[in-house]
């Protein structure tokens, strides 16, 4: 997507000295973080402030898209992303801004299964991301962050997205990538996400994050490029699968080549006016008592 405007978007992050970070919606801080030192990871505060930038979702909705494609086929995900691209672009409190932006299916390989499940079970307001795990609590390596608490499994809006996973038409959940975090924080769809994993499964997902630049893909692509031509000039002729590998070895291309230029960017992160002393006044404001645990 491009997007040209607005240049200071109605969600964003903004930042101070010391890896001090906040998450404003509207003029309300939703989210407090500060990295650790020794950048391994990032401590957190919502402050229940949050409100989806998507309109409520319908159900019939839902059930046209499904009967438009299957479930989780690329044409669904297409679909969905088209209407999240729509709303996000006509949203005041979302994360758009100027520049160029890739929304669509999450690269796989991010999640790992046995960390679904401590969603959510383990969803603090106030807690801490490891980003490598070294000595740090197992419950603290997550690969999302929700930006707010879930719904309890039994809610009566997670009971009626409980039925639609069950009938195969639940939306995805949308994400957005943070790289001052280092992981992806639901925009929309918390109570979607707890439905699936209520009902023993895995909310399908898409990402919404900055695009990477031309000379980036250059950069990255030149590598594969070189050793798919260098095969590629040196054919077996006297294999009876050279086709076969041929066709192979063109779609690992267009893979690793697709993976590069999907790759997540740096998210834009605005000056906090007032530095450091208006970080700390707003957080004792909004988050009373918190204070990053003494990790290293």
């Amino acid at each position: 997507m491009r997007i040209d405007h607005p240049v200071r978007p109605g969600l964003r992050m903004e930042c101070a000295d010391g890896g001090r970070l906040v998450l404003v919606q509207g003029g309300r801080p939703v989210l407090f973080a500060r990295q650790r030192a020794t950048h391994r990871g990032v401590h957190y505060a919502r402050t229940g402030e949050y409100r989806s930038p998507l309109a409520p979702g319908r159900a019939d909705t839902a059930r046209a898209v499904a009967a438009f494609a299957p479930a989780g086929s690329d044409a669904w995900t297409e679909r969905w992303a088209a209407h999240a691209a729509a709303e996000l672009r006509g949203a005041a409190e979302g994360p758009l801004h100027e520049g160029d932006w890739n929304l669509g299916a999450m690269t796989p390989g991010w999640f790992v299964d046995r960390n679904w499940a401590k969603l959510p079970a383990h969803d603090p307001d106030r807690g801490h991301l490891t980003w490598f795990g070294y000595g740090d609590p197992d419950e603290d390596a997550r690969d999302l962050l929700p930006l707010r608490a879930l719904s309890a499994p039994d809610a009566a809006r997670v009971k009626a997205y409980r039925r639609q996973y069950r009938e195969g038409v639940l939306p995805p959940v949308l994400l957005w990538w943070v790289s001052g975090l280092n992981s992806p924080v639901v925009l929309d769809g918390h109570d979607r996400l707890v439905a699936a994993l209520a009902e023993g499964g895995r909310p399908a997902v898409l990402l919404v994050s900055r695009a990477v630049d031309a000379a980036y893909v250059a950069a990255c692509s030149a590598r594969p490029i070189e050793e798919y031509e260098y095969r590629a000039a040196a054919p077996a002729d006297d294999d009876p699968l050279a086709g076969t590998k041929a066709a192979m070895a063109s779609r690992r291309l267009a893979d690793a080549l697709r993976a590069i230029e999907r790759t997540p960017w740096i998210t834009r992160a605005w000056p906090l006016a007032g530095g450091v002393a208006a970080w700390e006044r707003s957080v004792a404001a909004h988050v009373p008592g918190w204070g990053p645990a003494p990790l290293p």
